[in-house]
């Protein structure tokens, strides 16, 4: 499998809202309400992003992640990155590149840590964060619709 992984540019971003739009309709992995809209799109994805990349295989979009800063200040070392994984690539090794991708490409963007705010419990990610030497730092109960989240951090 060849995936290319790159920053995201103009030409990517109707496929970017597809991908988000139908991520977001799943429930699974992002805490906006369904249906997604340009707006929430481009505040949760694309707006004041450190990077935003794009993960395209035999030239279909097949993913995507960004880091930002978790925080300001004096804890803006420490990165958030969200990922998404269009539904026909899954369970072929995307979300793996994509998390291995962030944890190299953090450091160049003066970051030193990666934390995950809200991983729902129920969310399949998790055991590859975990697999990736992530560790559950805290737990927000019943947060989204009575699920459960997760808080991951590990240095990078």
């Amino acid at each position: 499998m060849n995936i290319e992984i790159r920053e995201a540019h103009d030409g990517d971003v109707e496929e970017l809202f597809a991908l988000y739009a139908l991520v977001v309709e799943e429930r699974g992995a992002f805490p906006a309400a369904p249906p997604a809209t340009r707006t929430d799109f481009e505040r949760s994805w694309l707006h004041d992003k450190t990077i935003v990349l794009v993960a395209r295989l035999d030239g279909r979009l097949a993913g995507s992640y960004h880091l930002v800063p978790n925080f300001s200040g004096r804890a803006a070392h420490i990165a958030n990155a969200g990922y998404m994984v269009h539904a026909d690539f899954r369970r072929q090794g995307v979300g793996r590149a994509l998390v291995e991708h962030s944890i190299d490409e953090a450091p160049r963007h003066g970051f030193d840590a990666l934390m995950f705010n809200l991983v729902f419990e129920s969310n399949p990610a998790r055991y590859l964060y975990e697999g990736f030497g992530f560790k559950a730092v805290g737990r927000v109960p019943e947060a989204v619709e009575g699920e459960d989240a997760i808080v991951y951090w590990r240095k990078v």
